[in-house]
């Protein structure tokens, strides 16, 4: 009993030894951060819709971080010093991701040494123009024009456009208080895009919404967005 007692009070002991090893470990501490734009202008997005994976070998579980990009095209992430491998999922973005000689998405080398600031390239299917967000007589206006970038066999139409307000900084198609949408069959200029959505009634009330555009591509899930705008009434 004295040996069994003995041995269940030394394999107790080595369970807390090792888990106080595991809490020691040194958490993170480079900060990647950077934005996902085309030549140097944001891809603004939907929050928490979008994201990017970073691999990183040996290491035992060869698993991907998932970095998501925030509304206005941002990104921050905690990493170890080392080399990872970045690279976007099929179908995330409103975007186009290089692929490479077999066809599948490519990836590109980050070397992580420090915290570390970098950009993302990225071909977008189309850029919101001169957008205007502006409020009057209880409604927010909006307007803009729209640039077809990807005009190759991998061109897609618009499905819709869409004018999103929300009482909060988060907004879009899951987050707001009133939207107004024109579907791509009635549009008729691209150079020529003009929306009205009445202000609800707002409780507690406030004297502004936030509001953006957001652009549907058809067959693409994630909508392209202008930056989010603070509009007083």
């Amino acid at each position: 009993m004295k040996n069994r007692f003995y041995f269940i009070i030394g394999a107790i002991i080595a369970v807390l030894c090792s888990s106080c090893k595991k809490d020691n470990y040194e958490a993170p501490a480079a900060d990647f951060t950077g934005r996902i734009v085309y030549k140097g202008e944001a891809i603004n997005v939907q929050y928490g819709q979008v994201n990017f994976e970073l691999w990183q070998s040996g290491f035992g579980n060869y698993a991907a971080l998932k970095v998501n990009v925030s509304q206005d095209g941002s990104y921050s992430a905690k990493l170890f010093d080392g080399n990872y491998k970045l690279v976007f999922s099929p179908n995330q973005g409103p975007f186009l991701w290089k692929k490479n000689a077999t066809g599948k998405q490519d990836s590109i080398a980050v070397n992580i040494s420090g915290s570390k600031a970098m950009d993302i390239e990225v071909m977008p299917y189309y850029m919101i123009r001169n957008a205007s967000l502006t409020a009057a007589s209880g409604k927010v206006n909006g307007s803009c024009k729209l640039e077809k970038i990807i005009t190759d066999a991998n061109a897609k139409d618009i499905e819709s456009v869409s004018l999103y307000i929300n009482k909060t900084q988060f907004v879009d198609g899951g987050n707001n208080i009133a939207v107004q949408q024109l579907t791509g069959a009635t549009i008729a200029d691209l150079n020529n895009l003009s929306m009205s959505v009445n202000i609800p009634a707002i409780v507690p009330a406030q004297n502004y919404v936030f509001a953006r555009i957001g652009v549907k591509i058809a067959g693409v899930d994630d909508l392209i967005f202008t930056p989010v705008a603070k509009i007083s009434f």
